[in-house]
């Protein structure tokens, strides 16, 4: 916990962070000043997090830092914890009664997310900066979120490129410190670490992931000023990126990798089970304990079990449930042998998908979406599909990315229930929504619960068969499979980080249970190995949306409408669970007086 005692001494430090125009002691506070003074506090926030961590600002679309890499420093991450209990100390300093609803909101929003910063300080988890699913060994794929349209864009990335070195530096000075506390991931999943770094170790500068954007050029751009950044690119990819990669390799293979734990749990970290149990209210946005989250999973791969049996008598096929999902995972007929067929489909689904749109939703987001690969370098080490946001500025498309490696071990019964989760109706729908929500503080618009975001990812999955898909059983098993995945994931998670389950007792679990391929299993556990806690969140915030849709089918009868429904439960960004059930509760309230108002007049 972040005591009050820490508070006071935060706010006795030096006074960089306090906000402009804040009242003096001698001025009344009225409604107005608070939150003049509030909003102030949230931009100053926002501001200072972006100038912190210039990949993100990046990612969204502000390019003021795009020459710049964060600074991973020890000095800096403890400077950026401090300024972010000093917001604390700020906010506490506004009188929250004096402000409307609506704005009491922002500010208990505010304070849970600055509030989880801090409590999760005493774990140590920025001493592991690197896993197998990212790190700095994956720095160039950075390069797919910018725009690169003006010489300044490409002389932005060429500073970056000349900074490398630094940003290999602090993060080998993290990992150094992570071995002295601790604080390291599981050997067995950061095997996979040395092949990554190695992809950055080219012979032939235009070789690397770092030159992509200087492989083609707008027009706007002569040939000379081409041929004088390209020069300049090799040159830094030759002399800076090149040898920081080497570097990196030789500590990661000679040292690092030898201190990694043979263990997987988090339960093995410093003062791993309390860890674990605040990384579990963390994400699910509950009280709930791993034990009652590893019950409540016990109870959902039961059910979805009994769904996927009906299933599979009604197919009338001959065997075990066991003899089922290997046929699933075997069977030729289920499976594209060639990328690029696999990538159509994928397509074709998603924009068979769009249309169908309007008949669940009243508010669709401006911003449109496109469909891509997942880089080569990392596709063998990461899960099936994932979702990169648009820029918040409109400018940059959201993509929804597709795993292409081993196409054969890809199955056709999961693209249509993976399309809705990543891109329509899940994530892009949900998050471009949000982002569009002008009226809302910037860090409601783009950061929000994982257990809304996930969940609405998952509960966007169970809407297939209402836009048109899962129309064969095969389908229909598809998103019973991804239901059980996360059912499952309920299991494992809390098996392997609080119960001490083994990698292969979580993988023989998954196999048991869903007809997802082995070689997406493993990597599914894996991730869930470096990612402890966050699998939580999909199944968790998945049921209690189910939950907030059936009583307000029930208490509104014949005027619940379901555009209304999610429109109203999108409306607001992604809120935790226990605010979004008040949301949806004052909404219910609010539609049962209209109705009753309606009826009442004569």
């Amino acid at each position: 916990m972040f005591y009050i005692r820490n508070l006071l001494l935060l706010g006795l430090l030096c006074g960089l962070f306090c906000v402009p125009g804040a009242l003096s002691a001698q001025e009344p506070a009225t409604s107005e000043t608070e939150v003049s003074r509030l909003r102030a506090l949230f931009d100053q926030a926002w501001e200072y997090g972006l100038e912190s961590n210039p990949q993100m600002a990046s990612s969204m679309g502000d390019t003021r830092y795009n020459h710049l890499w964060p600074d991973l420093s020890i000095k800096a991450l403890t400077e950026i914890h401090l300024a972010e209990g000093q917001f604390l100390v700020q906010l506490a300093s506004i009188n929250r009664d004096l402000l409307p609803e609506e704005e009491q909101l922002n500010y208990d929003l505010f304070q849970q997310s600055y509030q989880q910063r801090l409590d999760a300080w005493q774990y140590k988890t920025w001493l592991m900066p690197i896993n197998q699913r990212g790190g700095v060994q994956t720095a160039d794929q950075l390069a797919d979120a910018l725009r690169f349209t003006t010489i300044k864009d490409y002389a932005n990335w060429i500073a970056r490129l000349r900074a490398v070195g630094v940003l290999v530096d602090q993060n080998i000075e993290l990992m150094q410190q992570g071995m002295a506390d601790g604080w390291v991931q599981p050997r067995i999943i950061m095997q996979r670490v040395p092949a990554q770094i190695e992809t950055q170790i080219v012979t032939d500068p235009a070789d690397s992931g770092f030159y992509r954007p200087f492989l083609n050029f707008p027009d706007s751009i002569s040939s000379e000023d081409q041929d004088r950044l390209q020069q300049m690119a090799r040159k830094s990819i030759a002399e800076v990126v090149v040898p920081a990669y080497k570097k990196l390799q030789t500590f990661f293979v000679n040292q690092y990798l030898p201190a990694c734990q043979d263990t997987v749990g988090a339960w093995a970290l410093p003062d791993g089970r309390n860890f674990y149990e605040f990384r579990t209210r963390l994400y699910t946005s509950t009280d709930m304990t791993p034990d009652e989250v590893h019950q409540r999973g016990l109870e959902e791969v039961q059910r979805i079990r009994g769904q996927m049996q009906g299933i599979i008598d009604e197919l009338e096929f001959k065997g075990s449930f066991r003899d089922f999902l290997e046929f699933l995972r075997t069977d030729p007929q289920f499976y594209y042998q060639d990328p690029e067929e696999l990538y159509q489909a994928y397509l074709a689904t998603a924009k068979r998908i769009d249309p169908e749109l309007v008949n669940l939703f009243g508010r669709l987001p401006r911003n449109p979406y496109g469909v891509r690969p997942i880089p080569e370098a990392s596709a063998p080490d990461t899960t099936t599909a994932y979702y990169m946001r648009g820029a918040a500025d409109g400018s940059r498309a959201g993509y929804y990315y597709v795993n292409l490696y081993r196409p054969e071990t890809r199955p056709k019964y999961e693209i249509e229930v993976l399309t809705v989760h990543e891109a329509v109706p899940g994530h892009h729908l949900q998050i471009s929504l949000a982002q569009e929500l002008g009226e809302i503080p910037k860090f409601r618009r783009y950061q929000g619960a994982t257990a809304f975001v996930e969940g609405w990812g998952l509960y966007s999955e169970s809407l297939g068969s209402q836009l048109g898909l899962y129309k064969d059983p095969y389908s229909r098993f598809g998103q019973l499979t991804y239901e059980m995945w996360r059912a499952v994931r309920l299991v494992v998670d809390t098996g392997i980080h609080y119960r001490g389950w083994s990698r292969q007792q979580a993988i023989d679990f998954f196999m048991e249970n869903a007809a997802k391929s082995e070689l997406d299993i493993v990597n599914e556990i894996d991730r869930y190995i470096a990612w402890p806690g966050q699998a939580l969140a999909y199944k968790i915030g998945e049921i209690r949306i189910k939950e907030l849709r059936e009583t307000a089918s029930t208490r509104l009868g014949d005027a619940f409408n379901i555009k209304e429904f999610h429109d109203v439960l999108l409306g607001a960004g992604a809120l935790p669970l226990d605010l979004l059930s008040k949301r949806m509760d004052h909404w219910i309230v609010t539609r049962l007086a209209e109705e009753n108002s309606k009826t009442a007049t004569p």
